[in-house]
């Protein structure tokens, strides 16, 4: 089972009405609920853990986990609101006003961390659940007790308007997480808000020198690569025609990780040993998901028989 720890929310996204007016649609999202749906959907045994309302958006965020397979048993319900992203998109890419004072999701704290049983092999963070608190300690608390025996991996996803004020904060957690993962995917962009300009291979082998055993980038409409201390492993995206490109990085991440479970490789030591053709394939699953999901509108990650 992988357990993906972080945001669940609403993305209101613009739409048109039937009179041609400018409104806005509500969709179930989050970067980390995203890839627990996504998980779900491409067959790969998925649960959620997350602060989640039991206002009438809340149930609209559970009962979507659910259609996905989802396991929904590790939820902290609560009766504070839910979380909710206005979407702008410009050509295709998508900025964020989000609304999450004294949410639900922003407000979980540690003595709502779930005993996990041993049918856990992986935990997934990331997302704007790791920027304020008692959330994002509460995440990262989970992550520091898991790390020794389980793997973690970590998406960063960073939005800097988001984290506007409180950087060094921020980016002290997403470093000493970084250190603890086993499995750590960027965008490029990401990448170089954390290390700089540069070559990108280069930059992924300092986050490498971090601690991680496995670095993945996505470098947008190129591809992505997998790099670990002797591979970089380069696939190319699949082309489609762009809807926008909401959850396409969530997706990916699903896609990598369904892959690795696949090939039995979600323990401490596989993600050690990983070979050319593991990693190849969880681009190419990673890719080819993340694809669809960007060829569509909204957050809405492909069922396995859609690949």
């Amino acid at each position: 089972m992988i357990l993906s720890c972080g945001e669940a929310l609403i993305d209101m996204l613009p739409r048109v009405s039937t009179q041609g007016e400018a409104c806005f649609a509500p969709y179930a999202g989050g970067a980390v609920f995203n890839t627990a749906i996504a998980l779900g959907r491409l067959g790969a045994p998925s649960a959620f853990f997350s602060g989640i309302s039991t206002d009438m958006l809340g149930e609209i965020l559970a009962d979507t986990l659910t259609a996905s397979q989802v396991d929904t048993q590790y939820l902290a319900r609560s009766n504070r609101p839910t979380t909710v992203a206005f979407v702008k998109l410009v050509e295709g890419q998508a900025t964020y006003a989000f609304y999450d004072e004294a949410t639900a999701g922003r407000m979980l704290s540690t003595d709502q961390l779930p005993v996990l049983p041993d049918s856990i092999q992986a935990l997934f963070f990331g997302g704007i659940s790791l920027v304020n608190d008692p959330a994002a300690s509460t995440y990262e608390a989970l992550q520091q007790r898991e790390a020794p025996t389980r793997v973690t991996m970590i998406d960063p996803n960073i939005r800097p308007g988001f984290i506007a004020g409180q950087e060094g904060l921020y980016r002290a957690r997403i470093e000493r997480m970084i250190a603890r993962a086993d499995i750590v995917k960027l965008s490029d962009e990401d990448l170089h808000w954390l290390e700089g300009p540069g070559d990108v291979s280069a930059l992924a082998r300092k986050i490498l020198a971090m601690g991680p055993k496995l670095v993945f980038i996505t470098e947008g409409a190129e591809g992505a690569r997998a790099i670990t201390a002797t591979q970089n492993r380069f696939f190319a995206a699949t082309k489609v025609t762009v809807a926008d490109t909401v959850g396409a990085g969530d997706t990916f991440n699903a896609g990598a990780l369904a892959a690795l479970h696949a090939a039995g490789a979600l323990t401490k030591a596989g993600i050690a040993a990983l070979g050319d053709d593991t990693l190849d394939a969880a681009l190419s699953l990673g890719t080819r998901a993340a694809a669809i999901t960007v060829s569509r509108p909204g957050a809405n990650p492909p069922w396995s028989h859609e690949l």
